[in-house]
């Protein structure tokens, strides 16, 4: 019996439970870049969209920033006509957080080709329920959560393990069957 309890106790911790389903319809918001436009999520309505939180800081987005892999999945998925869009959630009190001039420098640093937009207050990760950087949407053309989670399926912060990673958001960009719902890992977003 206690066997039993064990197992389901694991189950109902392990399951995945998010607060927006996917097939439901993504909620809009508009944010800015650190250049000062004015971005919605209805700017892109008929295009698949990629929703990505970032920290720039955390060592699971630096995996992917600091050789290239990230950079070049967006490109990648540009060339399918997919728009990406990056988030930094992190609140201005916190040691992470970057300011409008050092979010730009990043960008060209780094050759960034996504979307970066600011959510000072926190308020469109926490719509998204979003819980790690990275921490990952994809949007159908019609405007639905088509899939949430990971980027990747090796849960470390080792550049190395990419090559051989299946990318979960590449799947679901591709055009055939595709996971549509993983655990996020990486670090805790600083609201």
């Amino acid at each position: 019996m206690k066997n039993l309890f064990l197992f389901v106790s694991f189950l109902l911790c392990s399951s995945l439970a998010f607060a927006i389903e996917n097939d439901s319809v993504a909620p809009e918001f508009t944010l800015e870049t650190a250049s000062g436009e004015k971005v919605s999520l209805s700017d892109y309505a008929g295009k698949t969209v990629v929703l990505e939180w970032v920290n720039p800081f955390c060592p699971f987005v630096k995996k992917f920033y600091s050789v290239g892999a990230m950079q070049d999945f967006q490109k990648k998925a540009q060339e399918k006509g997919v728009v990406w869009i990056s988030i930094n959630s992190t609140n201005p009190d916190h040691g992470d957080y970057l300011n409008d001039e050092a979010t730009l420098e990043y960008i060209e640093d780094n050759k960034i080709p996504s979307i970066w937009l600011k959510d000072l207050d926190g308020s469109v990760g926490k719509l998204y329920d979003a819980k790690r950087t990275p921490h990952m949407f994809v949007i159908s053309p019609e405007g639905k959560i088509v899939y949430q989670g990971a980027i990747d399926s090796v849960r470390d912060a080792n550049p190395d393990s990419i090559a051989g990673a299946e990318n979960y958001v590449l799947e679901a960009i591709g055009g055939g069957e595709f996971t549509t719902e993983t655990r996020p890992y990486g670090c805790s977003i600083k609201y």
